[in-house]
This record gives C-alpha cells, sequence and structure tokens, in this order.
C-alpha cells in the first residue's frame, strides 16, 4: 500500500504587520447572541449597581420598559470579535477612542462585528512591530449600530511574531 504524505495545515493565527492595508474591512465569521447570564453576570462581576442591567421591574418602568445589556459588556463582546482578524497577533492594545453607543442592545439581540483599517505605521520605538488603527463597529441582527469606536493595537512583524507551534507532539503507540 502506498504511503500518503500528509500536509499539516494549522489553523487561523492572525495578521502580523504586514498583512494590514488601509481601506481593507474584516467582518466577523459569526454572530453572538446576548444572554440573560451573560448580561448579569457582567454587570455583577463588574460591580456596576444600574438596576437597568439587572432588575426587570425597574428596567419596565423606564423608556426602554425591558432589561438593557450593560455597555461594557458590548464593548468587550464586540472587540473580542474583532480579535481574529486585528489583534490576534497583536503585542499590546494602546487605547480605544471615539467611542460611541447610538442604539441600544438588549438580550436575545445577535451581534456581528466589521473592522476597516484606517492608517498603520511602523512603530519608532518597538523596531519588531507596527501600530495600526482601525474602526470597530458592531452591529444587532437588524443591521442597526449599537457600537462604533476606535482602536490602535501594536502588531508584531511577521519576522519577530512569537511561534506560534504549541501543538503537542502526537504518540501513536496505545497506552497498556
Amino acid at each position: 500500500m502506498e504511503k500518503i504524505e500528509k500536509k499539516v495545515i494549522p489553523g487561523w493565527t492572525g495578521r502580523c504587520y504586514e498583512d494590514f492595508e488601509v481601506g481593507e474591512i474584516y467582518r466577523s465569521r459569526f454572530g453572538r447572541t446576548v444572554t440573560t447570564a451573560d448580561n448579569q453576570l457582567f454587570t455583577h462581576l463588574t460591580l456596576n449597581t444600574n438596576p437597568l442591567h439587572f432588575d426587570e421591574e425597574y428596567a419596565r418602568r423606564t423608556r426602554w420598559g425591558k432589561i438593557l445589556v450593560n455597555s461594557t459588556f458590548t464593548l468587550a463582546l464586540v472587540v473580542g470579535m474583532s480579535v481574529p482578524d486585528v489583534s490576534e497577533r497583536a503585542m499590546a492594545n494602546l487605547g480605544w477612542s471615539e467611542i460611541r453607543l447610538p442604539n441600544p442592545v438588549f438580550v436575545g439581540d445577535t451581534l456581528y462585528c466589521e473592522t476597516e483599517v484606517l492608517a498603520r505605521r511602523k512603530s519608532k520605538s518597538y523596531p519588531e512591530a507596527g501600530i495600526v488603527k482601525v474602526r470597530t463597529r458592531g452591529v444587532n441582527q437588524d443591521g442597526r449600530v449599537v457600537i462604533d469606536l476606535t482602536r490602535s493595537v501594536m502588531v508584531y512583524k511577521r519576522a519577530h511574531a512569537p511561534s506560534e507551534d504549541a501543538f503537542p507532539k502526537i504518540h501513536e503507540e496505545k497506552d497498556g
């Protein structure tokens, strides 16, 4: 029987500085539906005491008429959704700015994210990296923008990126 040479293809490991082009737009691979548990856990973990995020009776008496998702959860989720495209190979996040929340997020909403590359430049203080500035928008299932922000990330240049080859050697022998 002829031995077949197997080709191992690693999973996506993110973009290095050289991979970013101004004007490119990256869209998240999938959406994420926000649950009551997400909102309550994040709200209580961060000690946010606004009852609009966890008290249904209180929330019914507000303009929204129901529980509002904690806006910092929305920020964390949408930035997290952009990580595979923007900062999986980052050396550091440098900052977020111009954060706007034009529409509310409610439990049950499904969020998606898209990120546009606004600028890129070599780092003056870290020659092994470059700085990428992006605009990230989170949209709900109806296409309404729920968050819009600008983010700056220091990303490794390919020649200096840490190795991601952490996959263990597979031993084919069987245990006792």
